[in-house]
Formats: C-alpha cells, structure tokens, sequence
C-alpha cells in the first residue's frame, strides 16, 4: 500500500469495506461481518473520525489478533500487515458462510456491522444456498393419508423401476423420507412428487396458465391452475400449450406433418426447468407461462442460483433445488444437467426461428416470440418507413392475419396512403399476384371499412377510409 492509497482510504472514511478501530475490543464482530458479506479492511489505530492514532504491532498483538480470528465460528481467513504505525486487518469473503462469533451472527451493512436476528439469519442462509427446499423435510406430511400411490407407481414406470419393490424402501434410496418415532415424513422433494394434494403443504407449488387476448395483460381468455403433482404439472402445462399455440405444417413425401410454432422440445425444457429451478422459499408467487398473441412468457421466482455468474449462464449449470433435477432426470424429462438452454436454443434454430430471450433478476423469464410477431420483426425496416411497427402489429392480431397475406394488405395500404398505386390492377401487377388474389385482399379491407372506392367503375380509385387514416394517425402518434 501507498502513502496515496492510505491517504485516500482515510479521507474517504468508513464504509461497507472499511473499518477504523482505536483497539482490539469487538474486534471479532467485524471479522464475521465482513466475512459474511464481502470481506474489507480493518485499519487499527484510526479513530472514528480518520484520524490517525497508531497502534504497535508486535508478536503478542499479532497473536492476539489470529486468535480472535480463529476463535469465530468457522474460523475466519485473515491477513494482518503493518503500514507507517497502523495495523491492516484484511479479511476475505467467507466461504463457508455463515461466520458468527460469541456475540452472534454480523453482516456489513453500509459502514456499520450489524447483528442478524434469528429471520435475518435464516434468509442469510437460505440466499447463500445453506439450506436447499427440496432436502426439507416437512412433519405435517402423514404418510398413510397423504401420500399417491398412482403418482409414485407413474413414476416408477417413467424410471423403469419394478412396482416389486415396497415404496418406503424406493424412497429412501432416493434420499426422500425419514423416519421418527414410528412416523414416516417426506421431505419437500418427495412432497412435490408424491403428495394427494401438494398444495396442502406447499402453497407455491402451482403452475397457473393464462391465454390473453391481444398483447397485453388486460383480456383473459383462458385460465387454468394446475396443482397436482410436479410431473401432472408439467404434463397439464404443456397441454394447455398445444391447446392455444398455432400448428404450422409440412409435405414430407406424400404425408403432412403439423409441429406447433413453437417446438414442443423447447417447450418442455423451458417448463421443467421453471418447476425445478424455481425458488420456492418465495412463497408469494408461482411459475407462470402466459401466451400473448405476440409471445409466450415462462416466469418462475428466483434469478439466477447462487454461485452461477451472469456471463457463465447456459454454459455451467448450479443447480438451486439438486433432489427435485436428479428425479427429473431419473424420469426422463431432463436429458442431461445443465444441456436446457442449449436445447432451447438449438430447438429453435433448426426451424429458423428467434432465439428465446432470458432475464433473470429476482424472477426467471424466458420469452419465445410467435408467428406474427417474426413476421412483422422481418419486415420492421419496410413497416418503419411508412407505418410504425405497432400499427402492423396490433392490424394482424385484431384481424388474425400473418404471412404473405398479411405482407400483401400492408402493402396495399402503404401504397393508397402514398397514392403510390390505386387500382386493383396496379396491386396485382406491382405485388406480383394474380387478379383474383387481389379481389379478395381488396373485398376484406373494404368489408373492416379501412377502403374505400370512389369514382366511376373504370376510372375510380382506392382511397383510405377515415377510420384508418386515424388509426395510422394514432399509432404514428404514439411512436413518437
């Protein structure tokens, strides 16, 4: 350290890594704080105020201090150097949080290290991944009432396991009960799995499904909450999927094969990995997947799990809720740990497609774009010139247009409102399509009242009618 360096911490005072002390009493309080948060400096022979008192070290002192550290619970990792006539304590970020001493637990708050109660301790441990929810065991689970035995026997199956063998032993093979005083309980795990009714001891355990109309959370179509157990979930999910997703078809040889807009491969990763990734210590929300005529967004609580970097995601996989992925796996609905992301990926890839977008705060969302809306993405530098992307969009979604057509009925707008082209034999030839196709693109603009003809039969033309004039007007507007 430089006499700069020194000077500049002094004069930039206390703070979240930097303690000043006049001597070694409630040493042992900073060492944890800073250990449970992201370590610092204790400067001894600083008073409060920076000023600069000095503080001899010596062999004794330097014992002194290493005994302290060692004396916290686990031991705490610390470095102790001499600089002018001050001491410098340096202390590492923890790791084997959480670090107490014998006046308790203490995190760094700002410039003050602050005692945690028994609730701060416990969601200390539980952010740093301490405690893991599936390896939980809940007491109120009676074994003989509650549990599934049809859930367990399609389990076994999906696992290749022979119904042979007595339940309790399969269990405890798979670390998911416990037995006291002559009573069986599962833990969170075997709970989500093989309970009647999860929901009675897990009120976050349900998946709910919304289909919207239009693109925003305002009209619900349809609505279906699913809480049985977490394989049923998944299954239910994907089932209400299929139901309101568009299927889009392909000649092979001389059969047709449908496949929906978005594959079902990536689907069902996005959805097994919101059930299992989830942090169900939240227990204010569930895992959501929402479909908008725009979009399908998958939404579970928890970001990213602690200890897995933002720029290491979809490369290197920790898992938040270990029991619930392996009996995934052992089920055949995870094909490897830590292969999802790619496999959405990779799923929409090979039908062309936009690749899913991730966010990750304090929720996970995956969004998956649909049809109409990487139609008009396509096209949004001839949309922009003309009319405004939003206009395109929400004109497909209000008349369930995409495709080619879609492309033709913009077209065929832009160019009355540039008075570009008029007649129907003009669009005909300057589109490239036949009269007819024309005729009918034409007979619907004039049936929803967006043109209309004016003049006589064979020298009138097209004109925008008022209604779609303001709403360009409006959307325009809006853009800007």
């Amino acid at each position: 350290m430089t006499v700069n360096e020194l000077n500049i911490f002094i004069e930039e005072g206390e703070g979240y890594k930097i303690e000043f002390k006049e001597s070694l009493s409630n040493l042992s309080k900073e060492l944890v704080a800073f250990a449970n948060s992201s370590g610092g400096r204790v400067f001894l022979g600083v008073n409060d105020k920076g000023k600069i008192i000095g503080y001899e070290l010596n062999n004794k002192i330097k014992s002194q201090i290493q005994d302290i550290a060692n004396n916290c619970d686990p031991p705490v990792n610390i470095q102790i150097e001499k600089y002018q006539n001050i001491v410098i304590i340096n202390i590492k970020e923890g790791l084997d949080k959480p670090y107490r001493c014998s006046e308790g637990f203490f995190l760094r708050v700002g410039a003050n290290s602050q005692k945690m109660n028994r609730n701060d301790i416990i969601a200390f441990i539980q952010n740093e991944g301490k405690i893991r929810f599936d390896e939980l065991f809940n007491d109120k689970f009676n074994f003989k009432s509650d549990f599934d035995n049809n859930s367990f026997f399609h389990f076994l199956k999906l696992c290749g396991i022979s119904r042979s063998y007595k339940a309790i032993d399969v269990l405890k093979n798979l670390d998911l009960i416990k037995q006291e005083n002559n009573k069986h309980s599962l833990n969170n795990a075997g709970i989500l799995f093989f309970a009647k009714n999860p929901e009675n001891f897990i009120i976050q355990s349900k998946v709910t499904c919304v289909l919207y109309k239009g693109i925003e959370k305002v009209n619900i179509l349809d609505r279906k909450d699913f809480n049985s157990d977490i394989i049923s979930n998944v299954e239910d999910s994907i089932t209400f999927l299929k139901k309101h997703l568009n299927l889009s078809y392909t000649i092979k040889s001389i059969q047709r094969e449908e496949s929906l807009e978005i594959p079902e491969t990536a689907l069902r990763e996005a959805v097994v990995n919101s059930v299992i990734h989830r942090d169900y210590f939240e227990k204010g929300a569930n895992v959501k997947i929402e479909i908008f005529d725009d979009r399908l967004v998958i939404t579970n609580p928890g970001g990213l799990p602690k200890g897995l970097d933002p720029s290491e995601f979809g490369r290197i996989s920790v898992t938040r809720n270990p029991i619930l992925a392996s009996l995934m796996l052992r089920a055949g609905y995870i094909e490897m740990l830590g292969t999802g992301i790619n496999r959405i990926q990779m799923a929409l890839k090979n039908l062309k497609l936009p690749k899913a977008e991730f966010n990750y705060n304090n929720f996970f969302t995956v969004i998956f774009k649909r049809i109409v809306s990487i139609n008009i993405e396509k096209n949004k530098e001839f949309y922009s010139e003309i009319f405004p992307k939003n206009f395109a969009l929400n004109f497909a979604l209000n008349f369930a247009l995409k495709g080619k057509r879609l492309d033709r009925i913009i077209k065929i707008l832009e160019s009355i409102y540039t008075d570009k082209f008029t007649t129907g034999e003009e669009f005909a030839k300057n589109i490239d399509v036949s009269d007819r196709t024309i005729d009918i693109d034409l007979a619907f603009l004039k049936k929803i009242e967006y043109i209309e003809y004016i003049g006589p039969l064979k020298t009138g033309k097209y004109y925008l009618s008022e209604k779609a004039i303001k709403k360009i007007k409006n959307t325009k507007r809006n853009k800007n």
